[in-house]
C-alpha cells in the first residue's frame, strides 16, 4: 500500500481489544487490522463530515467495522478504520478496496495497513 512513499499516518495510536464479535463471525477469535489514510484534497461536492462515514462504509461492504476515527497526525488528516479479518491477505484486500473506493470523496496521499499484535500495532507488508 502506499506505494512506497513515507505516511504520516502509521503512527501508533492507543491500545484497542484484539477481540469482537469476530469470533461469532469466524468461529475463532481474528486479528483487528487497522487501514489508515491520509487525506489530501477532497472531492467536490464533498463535505468535510462525509468522509469518516465513507472510508467506514467501504470497509463495511467485506468486513465488520469495529471502530472508526479522525486523527491529525503530524499535521495530516487520516481517517482510520478498524476492522477485523482472518488473515492478513484478507485486510490488505479489504484496505486496497477502500483506498480505490475513497478516491471518489478525496484524494489519499498514503496509506498503511497494520495489525493488532498484543499492545502494539504492526505494520502489513
Amino acid at each position: 500500500m502506499g506505494a512506497g512513499t513515507a505516511s504520516p499516518c502509521a503512527a501508533s495510536g492507543p491500545p484497542l481489544p484484539t477481540a469482537g464479535p469476530g469470533a461469532l463471525r469466524y468461529g475463532v477469535a481474528v486479528p483487528s487490522y487497522r487501514v489508515t489514510l491520509a487525506v489530501g484534497a477532497l472531492a467536490p461536492g464533498t463535505a468535510p463530515d462525509a468522509v469518516l462515514p465513507e472510508a467506514a462504509r467501504l470497509v463495511g461492504e467485506l468486513t465488520v467495522v469495529e471502530a472508526k476515527d479522525v486523527q491529525l497526525l503530524r499535521g495530516v488528516p487520516c481517517v482510520v478504520v478498524r476492522y477485523e479479518a482472518p488473515t492478513d491477505e484478507i485486510a490488505e484486500a479489504v484496505a486496497e478496496h477502500t483506498v480505490d473506493g475513497f478516491a471518489r470523496v478525496a484524494s489519499v496521499r498514503s496509506s498503511a495497513v497494520t495489525r493488532r499484535d498484543g499492545g502494539r500495532w504492526t505494520p502489513v507488508v
